[in-house]
């Protein structure tokens, strides 16, 4: 039947007109030239001057004009209104500033601002901006940016922003051992950026991805301790796949066999090394740990904060062991998206996978001259998307090994958060394997907030996403199958409980707006309190 149908819609689409040439190929011939018909519409498109007003722009004034972006290379349509460039933390300080983007939102204005934060540590939001979350978008082995009907800019005004110090256009030398001196200087930041886009007693969300997992919660309790709603009010938070707890212990190493055997088929290790795997994981008390801890409600007692990845007795890595078993069989595995094969995909950030590379001949966009004279960003930085030097100084001391001597956010100030909003989604996506999601729910269920240990309940709520498939619509009716996708329907879990929403996306990799953007959408609104449930 399915067959027959999509015979007879190629057939009507042919009979409508398509082309004079299409009616000379089949079904199967035609599929394989409309590719063709697209790249040459595609270029067409390119050569074509865009036009555009700044009448109606929200935020333009004499202060913000310097920020102002006309234009940006290779992005052949209207950009909208955007700004960009640096603002420094100390306002007579030019040596040390932020580097941000700002897009406010498309239609009717809201007062509000979504701060959005890459990882790391020292990871640049410019890849969220230009492949996650932003109003257009130019992921990995894709022709040109393309507009995105999933951006977060329908929804709220947003602001990227590369921080600490060290990362990406960001100025000046790290001299941060802490998240609490790099939080400070963001509300030093921020402030001065409100002050020149006159912004005041906006609503404030605090979103962010990895790394961010320990940004976004001492960010926001900063906003929090400031007791300053004119320029401080925050209303809620957001993270993906987050170090909020022993990332490296709770969140890679204790689950990682699971993982793998979940996974089998992506994996394809044989059965001799698995066995190996699965005594380890006896042997090294993980099974033990999942056991006790991954269970609803928690117990009472939880563990000691566990020793850190560098203590570990060598033979119990098995995280490093499944990974590069996997490596040899998949040349092309990315810890942060399980499900890739190769060929590994020309990236414009030069950072596809969890290997860096560039092609021969090519350049990382935002290392453009060009590039870098449109965003107003600083000509003397070699930017990177994630810093090749340390942007804490503390060597390797603290929880995670990473010179940031600050307690896991599960300890204080995550909670704080939570206690102060009653509006925080963690997330966690099924493909990812750097946070692996059974280890974000352990680092929850040791977590006290509003009163209780942990999830009472185990989350089962399934997240039905409605939303239909609007960037691949057109392409499927071009190949005369209009209508085959369409809403994606059961796509992951949710569970709220005391202020607390939690999210499991399936078919997700690490970075989620940009794998599941229709969830990661929904996850917004909810935050942005649009709606109650995903």
């Amino acid at each position: 039947m399915l067959i027959k149908s999509l015979l007879t819609s190629a057939l009507l689409a042919f009979s409508l007109g398509e082309s004079v040439a299409a009616s000379k190929h089949g079904h199967f011939g035609q599929l394989a030239r409309l590719p063709q018909e697209r790249a040459k519409k595609t270029v067409e498109a390119q050569r074509k001057k865009v036009s555009r007003s700044t009448k109606n722009f929200e935020y333009l004034s004499k202060k913000t004009k310097p920020y102002l972006v006309d234009h940006l290379p290779e992005v052949n349509f209207d950009i909208g209104e955007m700004y960009s460039g640096s603002v420094p933390i100390e306002k007579n300080d030019t040596s040390r500033s932020l580097f941000f983007i700002f897009q406010p939102k498309l239609g009717e204005p809201v007062d509000e601002i979504t701060i959005w934060l890459n990882g790391g540590p020292g990871c640049s939001s410019m890849e969220a901006f230009i492949q996650e979350n932003g109003r257009f978008l130019w992921q990995p082995g894709t022709f040109a940016p393309v507009e995105t009907p999933y951006s977060w800019v329908n929804l709220t005004n947003v602001l990227w922003v590369d921080q600490p110090v060290g990362t990406g256009f960001s100025t000046g030398t790290p001299v941060a051992t802490s998240e609490e001196e790099i939080a400070q200087e963001f509300v030093k930041f921020f402030k001065n950026w409100q002050e020149i886009f006159g912004i005041k007693n906006y609503k404030i969300y605090v979103t962010g991805e990895s790394y961010a997992g320990r940004y976004v919660p001492y960010i926001s309790a900063a906003f929090l301790d400031e007791k300053n709603k004119e320029h401080f009010d925050l209303h809620g938070a957001l993270v993906y796949d987050p170090c909020i707890g022993q990332f490296d212990y709770v969140q890679e190493q204790v689950p990682t066999v699971p993982f793998v055997k979940e996974n089998a088929n992506l994996f394809n290790l044989n059965d001799t090394f698995m066995a190996e795997l699965e005594h380890l994981h006896k042997k090294c008390g993980y099974a033990d740990w999942i056991d006790e801890y991954l269970t609803f409600p928690p117990p009472k007692h939880q563990p000691p904060k566990p020793y850190a990845l560098t203590s570990l007795d060598e033979e119990c890595d098995v995280f490093d062991l499944a990974i590069n078993a996997v490596s040899a069989v998949n040349p092309c595995f990315d810890v942060y998206e399980i499900n890739l094969q190769c060929p590994i995909l020309w990236d414009v950030t030069g950072f596809p996978t969890s290997l860096v590379y560039t092609p021969e001949g090519a350049q990382v966009y935002f290392d453009r001259p060009d590039v870098k004279r449109a965003l107003h960003a600083p000509s003397n930085i070699t930017w990177v998307e994630c810093s090749n030097n340390p942007v804490f100084v503390g060597g390797d001391s603290g929880p995670e090994g990473e010179g940031d001597t600050s307690a896991n956010p599960i300890e204080k100030v995550l909670p704080q958060v939570i206690e102060a909003t009653n509006r925080v989604l963690i997330g966690n996506g099924d493909f990812d394997m750097i946070i692996i999601t059974n280890g974000t729910l352990m680092a929850i269920q040791n977590m006290t907030w509003n009163g209780h240990l942990g999830f009472q309940k185990k989350p089962e709520t399934p997240i039905d996403i409605k939303i239909p498939d609007l960037v691949y619509a057109s392409v499927y009716a071009e190949n005369g199958e209009a209508g085959i996708d369409g809403a994606q329907g059961i796509m992951g879990i949710q569970h709220y409980e005391r202020g607390l929403m939690w999210v499991e996306t399936f078919q997700s990799g690490h970075m989620q707006p940009q794998f599941q953007p229709r969830s990661s959408y929904r996850h917004l609104e909810w935050l942005l309190n649009r709606t109650q449930t995903i």
